[in-house]
């Protein structure tokens, strides 16, 4: 790290937002192996980069192509998205401090559904969201086109994500990177770099 306060970058599911996708299985009546096993390979990949709209994700989701309610499929997600506790107050005390922050997450276009609902712009912009960028984490690209973006070199760049394989990956590139477990750890790894 420069003396120059890093760039944050933050994860938004099970980092900053309650990812609600492990409803999913109780949804279908199915368990998690059922599932895997009757979704399409590779789909939910493709819904976060932006290789398929929502219609195709959605008519796609199971390899045999079986009907379901899309509709309440849908709502299981957009009901279940919540701020994690102490993390907004972290955002702002951040943003109150004129620390730079931006969103570096995977995700399809159902983040515009987490912003019309919770406002993380008042905090953050969705700066890199893979359905944009076409990159997902752990990808090199994620974090070196980011850092590039931003002008600033990796080593000065914070992420912050709930996937220590994501950090990782963050640290071989030359950023520093907090795995996020919950609030209170991650204010105490902050205020341990000065940035709190």
């Amino acid at each position: 790290m420069t003396d120059k306060p890093p760039a944050i970058l933050f994860d938004v599911m099970d980092t900053l937002v309650h990812d609600p996708y492990r409803q999913m299985p109780q949804f279908f009546g199915l368990s998690w192996e059922e599932l895997a096993a009757a979704r399409t390979p590779g789909h939910w990949p493709d819904f976060e980069t932006g290789r398929i709209d929502e219609k195709s994700f959605l008519d796609g989701f199971f390899e045999d192509r079986r009907p379901y309610d899309q509709e309440g499929f849908l709502d299981i997600f957009e009901s279940g998205y919540r701020w994690l506790p102490g993390m907004e107050s972290i955002l702002s005390e951040l943003q109150n401090l004129g620390r730079e922050l931006h969103v570096l997450s995977n995700y399809p276009l159902w983040y515009q559904r987490i912003e019309t609902k919770l406002k993380l712009s008042q905090y953050l912009p969705w700066t890199f969201v893979s359905c944009h960028t076409g990159v997902r984490k752990p990808a090199v690209e994620a974090f070196l086109g980011a850092a590039e973006t931003l002008g600033r070199p990796p080593q000065e760049c914070l992420f912050i994500d709930n996937m220590s394989h994501n950090c990782e990956a963050a640290r071989a590139v030359g950023m520093d990177a907090i795995v996020f477990v919950d609030a209170a750890t991650l204010r105490r790894a902050l205020l341990e770099r000065a940035l709190l």
